[in-house]
């Protein structure tokens, strides 16, 4: 296994909101980066991000012009899977919360990749020692869950499967701390530590909404102002969408038993495609 010092190329799979800011990450960090999608136009919309997020910061003085055109200087794209991943040091994945999908992903990158690369998934909730039970090499797979949006947040859980080894987990420590991040070291157990942690908060929110406590900006004020939270657990919902908040109480309720089950206000909300931010509108209007 290398060094930190000694990655210089990574390909992220998944141009989508987590493969776009990982991306970003990665590419402000010195990295020579490539963002992969088979699709050319979310490829094309995950590379404009990064661009429009840099600039960004370059108008709140939190980015020097020199920084954003050097991390734009280090980051492409590509919608050859193969070729993008093949001499790559680090390879993070990064596509929707599909164990099958992952574990087909992990299949191929188990005989393309070079044998001391560093494999990630960026997972919320499935278990890593499944999805890595699909690669050759299963000791060189670690989860790096990442938040949303990654070039802001801090935290990265870098989750050790039931094979992981040593060196990969301090591999993915030492990268997350080479991007800026501050990482925690967790076993692989359903939802982790801030998955499942941050998920009981938010689903007896919902329930509180569902009977009518108090209003959402209510229920969010009370943790903000009453608790410290940067953010409400509701508006929290609504930007990390009420879908993949309902895939991961589902998966959560299986696994660890009855009170992770969804409250109803979830369930109805995601099947009129209230799905929070993205479709503008969840626990909030966001027209």
């Amino acid at each position: 296994m290398k060094t930190v010092e000694q990655v210089r190329t990574a390909a992220v799979i998944g141009a989508g909101t987590m493969g776009h800011g990982i991306a970003h990450a990665l590419a402000m960090c010195g990295v020579e980066t490539r963002l992969v999608d088979l699709d050319q136009a979310a490829l094309e919309r995950g590379l404009a991000s990064v661009k429009s997020n840099l600039d960004k910061g370059v108008e709140k003085q939190k980015v020097t012009p020199a920084e954003r055109d050097a991390a734009l200087a280090k980051l492409s794209g590509s919608s050859n899977f193969d070729a993008a991943v093949r001499d790559a040091d680090v390879v993070i994945e990064a596509v929707p919360e599909s164990i099958d999908l992952k574990r087909k992903i992990f299949g191929k990158l188990g005989s393309l990749c070079a044998a001391d690369a560093l494999l990630a998934t960026n997972t919320s909730s499935l278990p890593i020692t499944i999805i890595a039970d699909a690669c050759a090499r299963p000791e060189r797979v670690v989860g790096m869950h990442f938040f949303n949006p990654v070039h802001i947040m801090k935290l990265v859980e870098v989750v050790r499967a039931k094979l992981t080894s040593n060196d990969a987990a301090q591999l993915a420590i030492a990268l997350s701390r080479r991007m800026g991040k501050d990482p925690i070291d967790v076993q692989d157990s359903p939802g982790f530590a801030s998955s499942r942690l941050g998920l009981v908060i938010g689903l007896e929110a919902m329930r509180m909404f569902e009977s009518g406590v108090a209003t959402a900006e209510d229920i969010d004020k009370a943790m903000v102002l009453g608790y410290g939270f940067p953010m409400g657990p509701l508006k929290l919902t609504d930007l990390v969408g009420l879908d993949v908040r309902l895939a991961i109480a589902e998966h959560l309720e299986r696994e660890i038993g009855p009170r992770f089950a969804p409250p109803s206000v979830l369930r109805d909300k995601v099947a009129r495609g209230e799905l929070g931010k993205k479709s503008g509108k969840g626990f909030y209007s966001w027209t």
